[in-house]
């Protein structure tokens, strides 16, 4: 045989070798399209249905029913076997949760959980069960996921022709609904998985909104604001730098921080980035004040339908590797933030204070080589300078990374609250968030603060169909007495750093600003008197 016929031949067994073979009732709707369309909902069902059917190591739960009637499906991949909650503790094993479509316009967390589960049932990825418990969540916003039109998200360009829409039927968007919970869906999120199932690490997959950064997929982490920062410090300096670097050497994908830069305010080049908001109605930085590890996943809004779905694969699945070996240490470390907020509350509760209002910092080490598309100045027909896309990628030095939160406004920790019978929703309203909460069968006496409002202000536009309020007041030492039927918080439990932010007026993200209190303060006149914010915090309690 000729030299070049065998160079054919070697070509041709070294192609038919990467080739990968699925059989073709396995391919999702994006690879059955060309990548032009995305799943509907059915299609999904169909396709989850499929792939799991007599698999020994697949076991379905709902998270709830949606108010359209649709079942959101959560898939429990494990070996062995695992069925329920308390299986899931027994074994040992952390728990990671990914989850797909909170907002249905950004459609590849949805195709990249499918095909994950595809690869791990039928493929080569089964050892990603040796050491961990995975769920699944492909479709979490159901309802809004076939409501599909051309042009609902312009930076995606088109590609899939077309998305859903972001909020869900209720009308609320679902990344915005961590503290108040008003959605069927994040109701049935956090009371019949988060709580019960209690994931090491917590994963939301999204499509960033449009800045021409040079990542195919930004990342963060949970801000942990209020909360413990080990769990913190061990996804920035542990998990994201080494799925960094993995995604880059074994799929050729650059990953890196998430933030927004403005050539408007700062010229070209850009200076500086700066992430989202801290608060935790972000389901993702609420895991920070749950002792518990997240990640936002952001795949780049420019880059066409396949191209997303390659990266978040790659992302996703270099986090799997990644905690499928060091998933007890993750376990280690979330135990002991828990650990570490319980003992603060019993040895510093009515002597330190914590943060309940935050604005956003610079972290100490710049970014060295801050990868984007380059611009060039011109001047648009009024004669204004303006900065326009280049095609070019490329790498500026030192760029400030605004990805830090500091505290502006702090509140004493408390060893408790007491909640007046009065206000029984506020007290059910934390036990729907898995805190743990008594109900009063004899008097208790209580020595602490009484919060003092003086001035309430609400916005003036509404967010969420909340016009946000922020309180003005103060405390004052107080003495007082509660009885039957009134309603204990010890801060005692592994919650304690979401309790105090829920429950602190002054938070900027507690029940105070979503309205909770609206009517008790208005009923009590707040515009022309002060009113005593009715939640007693306590440092002694008889």
């Amino acid at each position: 045989m000729k030299r070049s016929a065998l160079l054919i031949l070697s070509c041709f067994l070294t192609f038919q070798s990467l080739a990968q073979q699925v059989d073709r009732s396995l391919l999702i709707k994006p690879e059955r399209t060309n990548y032009r369309e995305t799943s509907t909902y059915q299609e999904v069902i169909d396709f989850t249905s499929l792939v799991t059917k007599d698999s020994k190591y697949v076991s379905k739960v709902s998270m709830t029913t949606s108010l359209e009637g649709k079942d959101i499906p959560v898939f429990v991949l494990a070996n062995p076997k695992i069925e329920t909650p308390e299986q899931a503790k027994a074994s040992g094993k952390p728990v990671i949760y990914i989850q797909g479509n909170i907002h249905s316009g950004e459609v590849e967390g949805k195709e990249v959980v499918q095909i994950l589960m595809r690869d791990i049932l039928t493929g080569d990825k089964g050892y990603l069960l040796d050491n961990q418990i995975i769920l699944f969540v492909p479709i979490y916003n159901t309802d809004s996921n076939d409501k599909m039109e051309a042009g609902r998200r312009p930076s995606q360009e088109g590609s899939p022709i077309e998305t859903g829409i972001r909020s869900n039927s209720q009308g609320w968007d679902l990344n915005r609904d961590g503290m108040k919970m008003e959605t069927i869906e994040s109701r049935g999120l956090i009371q019949n998985i988060i709580v019960p199932w209690d994931p090491t690490l917590f994963v939301d997959l999204h499509t960033t909104n449009g800045t021409w950064h040079g990542y195919s997929l930004t990342w963060a982490p949970s801000y942990h604001s209020a909360g413990e920062k080990a769990p913190y410090d061990f996804t920035w300096d542990r998990i994201l730098p080494e799925v960094t670097e993995k995604a880059l050497d074994k799929h050729n994908v650059h990953l890196g921080p998430y933030g927004y830069y403005y050539t408007r305010r700062e010229g070209w080049p850009i200076k500086s980035i700066y992430t989202y908001n801290h608060h935790p109605r972000y389901l993702v930085n609420q895991f920070g004040l749950r002792n518990r590890m997240a990640i936002l996943s952001e795949a780049f809004a420019h880059e066409r339908l396949y191209q997303r779905i390659n990266s978040t694969y790659a992302f996703v699945s270099e986090i799997l590797e990644f905690t499928n070996k060091n998933g007890s240490e993750m376990l280690k470390i979330n135990a002991q933030a828990e650990q570490d907020a319980i003992n603060l509350v019993k040895e510093q509760g009515g002597k330190v204070q914590k943060g309940v209002r935050f604005q956003m910092a610079a972290l100490d080490d710049p970014i060295t080589a801050y990868r984007t598309y380059n611009h060039m100045e011109t001047t648009n027909e009024r004669g204004q300078k303006t900065y326009l896309r280049k095609p070019e990628i490329i790498e500026l030095k030192d760029v400030v990374n605004y990805s830090a939160f500091e505290a502006t406004k702090t509140a004493t920790l408390p060893k408790g609250y007491l909640i007046p019978k009065e206000f029984a929703s506020i007290a059910e309203h934390l036990r729907m968030h898995g805190v743990k909460v008594t109900e009063l069968t004899k008097n208790k006496r209580a020595k602490g603060e009484i919060f003092t409002a003086t001035k309430l202000e609400r916005s003036n536009r509404a967010f969420e169909k909340h016009k946000m309020a922020t309180i003005e007041g103060s405390y004052a030492a107080s003495n007082k007495k509660f009885g039957k039927g009134d309603f204990w918080v010890d801060m005692a439990q592994p919650l304690a750093n979401l309790i105090f932010y829920l429950l602190e007026p002054e938070s900027d993200d507690g029940l105070v600003t979503w309205n909770f209190f609206d009517e008790h303060f208005d009923s009590n006149g707040i515009a022309e008197k002060p009113v005593e914010y009715p939640i007693f915090k306590y440092f002694e309690i008889k």
